[in-house]
């Protein structure tokens, strides 16, 4: 008999839909029964991905005796965190000052007014060392409700009263002032946490930290031939090196499906062997756009390659038939994470025949393994992975690099059809305004970098897709869209991103409509979500089922909407002259700017809008025949600019107005609206650049 979910729309929801507990989504009827009943609520937050969620739902959630508890004694709820990241917030935020610790599944026990009092992330079906087992839990929470009643309101009012003094933690509403020292201090700050030898930032479990690595390519283009030559290697080349090392090594690993194309969501290990295998929409996006910025600077091939291979993918397997873009692909296929994409020596030995020696070679397969985690008694497994240079293992094997190269390829395909027959990852097909939003600037900056115009008409195709089926009669957005309906109320991050978006599509296709409608909904958020400390919600107002309205200031797997929404009104101040908006960024990125010094890993977004706002931003506008010349300017790495485009002048832009040639095309570049004289080529617009 199935729950109360079978009637959701959210692929996670559906898989617990015929699970013994009497799951309810979170709404007014479930909320509701809570406060006519008395009862604690237990609210479970997970995504269709998350690997740990389908282990707890195997081990407790279809278990009968265990779901009767959960049913006799709470009103138990589920949530897609995709589908309600506000909610997931502020019961992250609660259980992570509850526990020192977060994750997925999130399971956290509510008043029936809503109030988290305890909480937890994955709980066993039996004692595992310090960890209660989930029945254990469940009994103490259930009579703890009954027999210290008080003592569980007060700490649950207490937590509320937190979570709202949170929403201030670290920001500095002085008139804070920073300069380029302080840009070279946050350079060394993030430096330090590097790992020189395998890249990206920090220990194991390692994330791809794209906004990191931005703000490193950030910092070359802006110093590079700047710093002072008196020391062995100056920190502008550093920073580079350490960037593309990261690149590179995310690249080379088993983070990176070395068949299909497209990245997983994190390493488990230092050297990006063992990825935790799910494939999120947004990393791809975020990492398609980090790579684009290497390749503009760098032109090295691999990049390039590698853009191709990850669009193509999302393509091939994120894609819906009218251009939105599905939300992830699971980590576990017949109930084991990975096991889509490993492969045992045998396995390839067999497929590939003669070419499985220098394949094998190259991408590390082995009779032993290269996964010291395979399960049990099974076959030991090989994450593909490359370990050496190409040049070196066909000079081992005796071949020229174009023969060697020929010879991979075509064995990649083998190996990919072959692969294309197991039983494949479940694939979570909700669409997410956000997450889309991402791609289409991943789509624009692809673009950009390549010239590959396929990349901008998808861009195209997309936002068409978004603006028509997630913007409401009143011209607000909805978050999420599945089965032709849209759902929920669009957050800041749909918001900030959406504009980011369409700022850049509108950059690479000079096309107004974009501009204005980034316009339009920047006034949205100022209107639906400010705070009065400058910064924005993450909620709009009037949102009535929520304890406490967070703001999010960190960057997470996700760039923080409000260091997105800093610099997408730094942008539009510039391109329509408003002064006000310009002061709002200001506010908000020198708020955060000692934040971003000292902590560059958990605000690499706010670090860039502090490179931009003490650097400052060029104006560079095209007047004429722009075409050609605007496709060849978009491939040069200008580290902050906006570009308008335009056959003619025009009196509603004031980049635009007033601004005449006498030659086909005349380009200007200006800062703060004071132009210097038109230049008629990209020689000259770079010489005045530089």
């Amino acid at each position: 008999m199935p729950n109360e979910l079978i009637s959701e729309s959210s692929p996670y929801l559906l898989q617990h839909a015929h699970n013994p507990v009497n799951w309810f989504p979170w709404g007014e009827k479930a909320l509701q029964k809570a406060i006519d009943e008395d009862k604690p609520i237990l609210v479970s937050i997970g995504y269709a991905t998350c690997h740990w969620c389908h282990v707890m739902e195997r081990e407790s959630f279809e278990d009968e005796a265990t779901a009767a508890v959960m049913n006799e004694h709470f009103i138990n709820i589920k949530i897609d965190r995709e589908e309600r990241p506000d909610i997931d917030q502020i019961y992250m935020d609660a259980v992570q000052a509850m526990t020192g610790s977060g994750g997925w599944p999130l399971n956290v026990f509510l008043t029936p007014d809503k109030k988290p009092f305890y909480g937890g992330t994955y709980f066993p079906p039996k004692p595992v060392s310090n960890r209660a087992s989930w029945m254990n839990v469940l009994l103490a929470v259930a009579d703890a409700f009954k027999t210290k009643r008080e003592e569980l309101e007060q700490q649950a009012d207490g937590m509320i009263k937190h979570l709202s003094q949170s929403n201030h933690f670290g920001l500095n509403t002085n008139n804070a002032s920073f300069n380029q020292d302080d840009l070279k201090l946050a350079c060394s700050n993030l430096l330090k946490q590097a790992d020189k030898d395998w890249g990206g930032f920090g220990a194991a479990p390692k994330f791809p930290q794209t906004f990191s690595i931005q703000a490193l390519l950030k910092f070359f283009l802006v110093f590079q031939n700047k710093d002072d030559h008196s020391t062995d290697e100056n920190l502008s080349e550093t920073a580079l090196k350490q960037a593309l090392l990261s690149l590179d090594k995310m690249i080379e690993g088993g983070l990176y499906d070395q068949l299909g194309g497209g990245f997983a969501r994190y390493s488990t290990d230092r050297e990006w062997l063992a990825p935790h295998f799910e494939k999120m929409l947004y990393d791809n996006a975020l990492l398609i756009i980090t790579l684009s910025e290497a390749y503009q600077i760098t032109k090295q091939p691999q990049y390039k390659r590698v853009i191709e291979e990850c669009i193509a993918f999302v393509e091939r397997e994120l894609m819906h038939p009218q251009f939105g873009f599905y939300a992830a692909l699971d980590a576990d296929s017949e109930g084991e994470e990975g096991k889509y994409y490993v492969w045992t020596f045998e396995e390839v030995q067999t497929i590939l025949k003669e070419d499985a020696a220098l394949f094998m070679d190259y991408f590390d397969v082995t009779k032993e393994g290269n996964w010291s985690e395979s399960p049990g008694n099974k076959p030991a497994v090989n994450i593909l992975r490359l370990l050496y240079p190409l040049t070196e293992i066909a000079t081992k094997h005796n071949m020229s690099l174009d023969e060697a190269y020929q010879i991979l390829q075509n064995a990649r395909q083998k190996l990919l059809t072959f692969r294309g027959h197991r039983v494949r990852p479940s694939l979570d097909d909700k669409v997410i305004l956000s997450w889309n939003a991402l791609m289409n600037t991943a789509l624009c900056k692809a673009y950009a970098a390549t010239g590959n115009i396929r990349y901008k008409d998808l861009a195209a195709a997309n936002m068409a897709f978004l603006l028509q089926t997630f913007k409401d009669q009143d011209h607000t957005l909805f978050h999420v869209w599945k089965q032709d309906q849209a759902r929920y109320p669009a957050f800041l991050d749909d918001y900030a991103f959406i504009i980011q978006a369409l700022l850049q599509l509108y950059r690479v296709s000079a096309d107004k409509k974009y501009l204005q409608n980034a316009k339009m909904f920047c006034s949205t958020v100022i209107a639906n979500f400010s705070a009065p400390d400058g910064y924005f919600y993450f909620t709009p107002e009037g949102q009535k089922d929520i304890v406490v309205r967070k703001k999010e200031v960190y960057d997470g797997a996700t760039p923080s909407g409000n260091a997105v929404m800093a610099q997408n009104l730094l942008e539009l101040s510039i391109l329509f002259d408003q002064p006000d908006w310009f002061q709002m960024s200001e506010q908000m990125i020198m708020g955060t700017g000692e934040l971003a010094i000292k902590y560059p890993t958990s605000f690499g977004v706010w670090l860039v809008g502090l490179f931009q706002l003490i650097i400052s931003t060029k104006e560079i506008v095209l007047l004429g025949d722009y075409q050609d010349t605007l496709k060849e300017l978009l491939s040069h790495p200008i580290p902050f600019s906006v570009v308008m485009a335009a056959t003619n002048s025009d009196e509603n832009y004031p980049l635009l107005k007033d601004k005449k040639s006498t030659h086909p095309l005349a380009i200007f570049v200006c800062e703060n609206y004071a132009c210097q004289k038109p230049v008629f080529s990209l020689m000259e617009l770079f010489n005045q650049l530089s």
